[in-house]
């Protein structure tokens, strides 16, 4: 039994070898092949006329993913660490919807949370160093997460103030009958997305909001530099040297770290 659950696992959990590469190329097949039949099921003339092969084509996707993640769990070394990982979850969310459908209708729907099992093309290919970019990328939200939040901070004082003043200028009989209401045209032109839903009538409104409507290219590039900033200090810092006994960035021509004082 040992030595079938270490075959198992060897295919199911590895892409080195012949079989655990097909495993998985199989199994991405049938995940976008299931994705599709709910996105087919949604259109109301063909959920009509192929309401059987729905059915059975959700309950035979949905058991099939059952048995692949019981067979996960008695392979995994480490069961509850696969559980809680990240891909642990999806495999769990992506088939509970079916069995919640038998109770609240509507609910399989939701199975499409399947396409981030997706993911797995990536040790497919073994594409890591787009994973390890992905980190580099929210490691520098990470760090400008602090600077970031004051951004929005001050941008959610310009709003209120800009709000209540074209409330003053342009009246509930030009559409801005409320302070709320004219704090959202703030934020809509601000953002530059501009429904038009509501618009300003009078000579001074109009020009108040072109001078939104500049401030907004300005306000966009903000937090877009913050992040770039941080991204290039991530990368500057992957080049520097580090110590082997604490991994703390040492300098080129440091002889001891200054952290932990290993000789370097």
């Amino acid at each position: 039994m040992d030595k079938l659950r270490k075959h198992l696992y060897q295919i199911i959990f590895e892409t080195d070898t012949r079989l655990g590469k097909l495993f998985d190329i199989i199994l991405l097949w049938a995940i976008l092949l299931s994705i599709t039949v709910v996105i087919l099921e949604s259109l109301k003339s063909l959920r009509i006329e192929f309401s059987a092969f729905f059915i059975y084509s959700e309950w035979f996707f949905t058991i099939l993913f059952t048995v692949e993640y019981i067979i996960r769990i008695w392979v995994s070394p480490k069961p509850f660490k696969y559980i809680f990982s990240f891909l642990g979850l999806v495999d769990l969310l992506s088939i509970i919807p079916t069995y919640l459908s038998l109770t609240f209708a509507g609910t399989h729907y939701l199975i499409v949370i399947r396409a981030i099992r997706l993911l797995r093309v990536f040790r497919i290919l073994k594409l890591n160093y787009f994973l390890n970019q992905g980190e580099l990328i929210a490691l520098a939200l990470k760090a400008s997460l602090r600077k970031i939040s004051v951004f929005m901070f001050a941008i959610l004082n310009v709003v209120i103030i800009i709000g209540a003043a074209m409330y003053v200028i342009e009246g509930e009989a030009n559409g801005f009958d409320s302070i709320p209401r004219s704090i959202y045209w703030a934020i809509v032109t601000i953002t530059t997305v501009g429904y038009g839903d509501i618009s300003p009538q009078t000579s001074l409104g109009q020009f108040m909001s072109s001078i939104i409507m500049l401030i907004g290219y300005a306000i966009i590039a903000v937090p877009t530099g913050i992040v770039s900033s941080e991204i290039t200090k991530q990368r500057y810092s992957e080049k520097l040297p580090k110590c082997k006994q604490c991994n703390n960035e040492v300098k080129v021509d440091d002889k001891y770290c200054s952290n932990c004082g290993n000789r370097l």
